[in-house]
């Protein structure tokens, strides 16, 4: 719901326009004088709680529309949309485009999709010529990536699943004893009908986990840990026990493919398996007790450091939240797999973040936490860590894939955190952005493009430490 007080005129406007209403019509509806009315258009007075539900009652509005975060996260899309080369030759300021997403959302949401129709397109000319070159054919269907529907449609839910919290809760009570959780788990799939099994690696064939649907027999490789064969026992119990709330919740617009919806069960199966591991009101009052101590959250909880960062993303129940979080985990190479941002923070949609974040650097010392204070050009300021994962598939020859993890908050949160011990949060932080394209801070010697504000020129007869830093006086081309 917007936030009371919330100066959301322009929308009001267009939603009376739409309706084909005066404002006298309008006004009776909402009860409210004609005068009052235009204020409100006017954004002279503020669209109050009680006159915002008012509203949605009289024209089945759905709140979430006319949230300003929405509003926020659509302009930032748009930026990032415009910092393709595509628009370089535009002059584009970033309030038009926070005034295009404020004052006409649908427009503003219908360039983003239109941008994202002329990314998929291009994609699929590369993929083409590609697999033309290689002799192979054409998927003509090839779009969006699963990936980027289903964290649209996370980040849209921030991130928590109150339905899925109760039916994690509801499992507990009946069947689970958290001093024997693997056990309890196993004891409550038998009576269901379903049999869990452990076999050898070799015999799993690079698998952790698979499901005999003829025999109803849950298969775990005997590589996982007790931990992570509790998670995926917990994991299937959704996916075969909970699977018509899965579908219910599945069955949204900004799923629309068979791939994403299957993707979004896959994501909401974990987020079962990290409630029933971690139940709400304990895990919350054990990470404000110890600190947000991942570690230690840990070992209590017998989960991963990447679950216990994911599962403090999802704390949003109202009354009873924890910090707002954000999150992110990287490969080596710096492509993102997995992000949400409940601190504010903006994390790129379609490229690399700012090599200047910490969780690129979590590389150099694998294992260990790594803190930074940061600031985004917007001035607002964040407290991160950041550390390494390895995933082991397999004996001396399996893989060993390393991830790192990035997990952060807005500054005024830092001293709630351990890791904020013994640091000065006084300090100049680090300068990061969100992409090279969207950062303002050309003096930036980790800059690899020119930034979308400022059109690149170049004085081929100077070279300073970064290659895109703005020309100024004396340094005349």
């Amino acid at each position: 719901m917007a936030a009371k007080g919330a100066k959301l005129g322009a929308r009001v406007r267009l939603l009376r326009r739409q309706e084909g209403l005066s404002q006298v019509q309008m006004a009776e509806r909402l009860e409210v004088s004609p005068s009052y009315l235009n204020l409100i258009e006017a954004n002279k007075r503020p669209l109050t709680a009680p006159l915002l539900l008012r509203l949605a009652s009289a024209f089945q509005l759905d709140l979430r529309s006319l949230a300003p975060e929405e509003n926020l996260r659509l302009s930032e899309d748009l930026m990032e949309a415009f910092g393709d080369p595509l628009f370089e030759a535009q002059d584009l300021p970033a309030a038009e485009v926070r005034d295009l997403a404020q004052n006409s959302p649908s427009l503003a949401g219908a360039v983003f999709r239109l941008y994202q129709a002329y990314r998929a397109a291009r994609q699929g000319l590369d993929s083409l010529s590609e697999r033309f070159s290689d002799g192979q054919g054409f998927d003509p269907d090839a779009t969006r990536l699963p990936s980027e529907m289903v964290n649209d449609f996370l980040q849209r839910a921030w991130n928590h699943f109150p339905a899925l919290e109760e039916a994690a809760e509801r499992l507990d009570r009946k069947a689970l004893e958290r001093d024997w959780m693997l056990q309890s788990l196993v004891r409550a799939c038998e009576g269901r009908g379903l049999k869990v099994r452990v076999r050898g690696g070799r015999d799993m064939l690079g698998q952790l986990r698979r499901f005999d649907p003829e025999s109803r027999t849950i298969v775990l490789s005997e590589l996982l840990p007790e931990r992570s064969r509790c998670f995926q026992v917990a994991h299937q119990w959704a996916l075969l026990e909970e699977r018509p709330l899965l579908e219910e919740l599945t069955n949204d617009p900004l799923l629309p493919t068979p791939g994403a919806r299957a993707l979004a069960r896959v994501a909401l199966a974990n987020y079962f398996a990290g409630a029933v591991l971690m139940p709400y009101e304990p895990f919350l009052k054990a990470a404000r007790s110890e600190r947000y101590d991942v570690e230690f959250l840990s070992s209590r909880f017998q989960a991963s450091f990447e679950q216990i960062c994911h599962r403090l993303t999802t704390l949003r129940r109202p009354g009873q939240e924890g910090i707002p979080f954000h999150f992110l985990r990287i490969d080596i190479a710096g492509n993102i797999s997995k992000s949400f941002s409940a601190s504010g923070i903006r994390i790129a949609r379609y490229s690399g973040c700012c090599p200047r974040w910490n969780v690129h650097a979590a590389f150099l010392t694998p294992g260990m936490v790594r803190t930074q204070l940061s600031e985004m050009p917007d001035g607002r300021k964040y407290f991160c860590i950041a550390r390494t994962l390895q995933k082991d598939t397999g004996g001396y020859r399996g893989a060993h894939a390393m991830q790192a993890v990035g997990l952060g908050c807005e500054m005024v949160h830092a001293r709630d955190l351990v890791y904020a011990d013994g640091l000065r949060l006084d300090q100049a932080p680090i300068p990061i952005g969100v992409t090279c394209r969207l950062c303002d801070r050309t003096d930036c010697e980790q800059r690899a493009f020119p930034p979308l504000q400022h059109p690149l020129k170049i004085n081929e007869n100077l070279r300073r430490t970064s290659f895109y830093a703005r020309i100024g006086e004396g340094e005349a081309l």
